[in-house]
């Protein structure tokens, strides 16, 4: 009951006028991330189906499916989404000085493993998805495979 009052109006005067702005500036680097993770899907994806228009192997078509699974452990080509968020390193040192922030390592970190999180569901989903079609007309699998894919970006 004694800290109750004194806290609550430290909150609302010192850090509930600045939460709005604060959030608008971390998103930037957080959806930045995000879009990248999104944009590493879709190219992965569009080269297996360029790869299997141009050789209409379905056991090549499984091998390349079956390294998709790999892509949200393949470190150096999640690094460039990983880099979108360091940028918060830079911010959060502004609110580290100013709302005596804490951890910022740990936030980019949990960041960067939802990311992590968010590809590797992409990548089942989109296994489960397409696996039924496998055994399809090899004619139809490339239209199966890009219909997935935007199934999997939506």
């Amino acid at each position: 009951a004694t800290v109750s009052e004194p806290a609550q109006k430290c909150c609302t005067e010192n850090i509930q006028p600045f939460l709005t702005s604060i959030l608008e500036e971390l998103m930037g680097p957080v959806s930045s991330g995000f879009t990248e993770v999104r944009s590493l899907f879709d190219k992965e994806v569009n080269e297996i189906i360029q790869d299997f228009q141009k050789t209409n192997d379905i056991m090549k078509l499984k091998e390349n499916v079956d390294q998709l699974i790999n892509l949200p452990f393949n470190s150096v080509k999640m690094e460039p989404c990983y880099l979108k968020v360091n940028l918060l390193q830079e911010l959060l040192q502004d609110l580290k000085s100013r709302f005596k922030v804490y951890h910022i390592d740990f936030v980019i970190q949990r960041t960067q493993n939802f990311m992590q999180e968010l590809m590797e569901n992409a990548v089942y989903t989109f296994e489960q998805l397409f696996s039924p079609s496998r055994q399809a007309d090899s004619a139809k699998v490339a239209t199966t495979l890009e219909k997935v894919k935007l199934r999997v970006l939506k």
